[in-house]
């Protein structure tokens, strides 16, 4: 699997990367270095974990990497709640992102299955 450009999944989690991106620009400038820098890494940690995996020289190895990229997704979700729950984004944003990460979530999954 070298080309990880064709796969939804890569490109959904660059799309939940961007609006996390697109997100954080509205947290207050005392989060730079705190909430909006870890989700961001968080966030952009899915797809590189996935195009990594992909680019290795095994399923076994593409496997490996898709669960990294599951923990990054977690916490990315994670960090989401934490920046709804304290008044940053709103609930009706965190729900279309959660909808969006359970999709990631299973096709990642899913992924996982055909390779194993």
């Amino acid at each position: 699997m070298n080309n990880y450009k064709d796969l939804i999944v890569w490109k959904k989690s660059i799309d939940l990367a961007v609006s996390v991106y697109k997100t954080t620009r509205t947290f207050p400038k005392s989060e730079q270095f705190g909430l909006t820098s870890q989700l961001q890494r968080a966030a952009t940690s899915i797809a590189a974990n996935i195009a990594e995996g992909a680019g290795r020289n095994s399923d076994k190895e593409f496997v490996h990497f898709l669960s990294i990229a599951l923990g990054s997704l977690y916490e990315t979700e994670t960090d989401l709640i934490v920046a709804q729950l304290i008044g940053y984004i709103s609930i009706d944003l965190m729900n279309e992102l959660s909808l969006t990460i359970a999709e990631i979530d299973r096709m990642i999954r899913a992924l996982q299955k055909s390779k194993s």
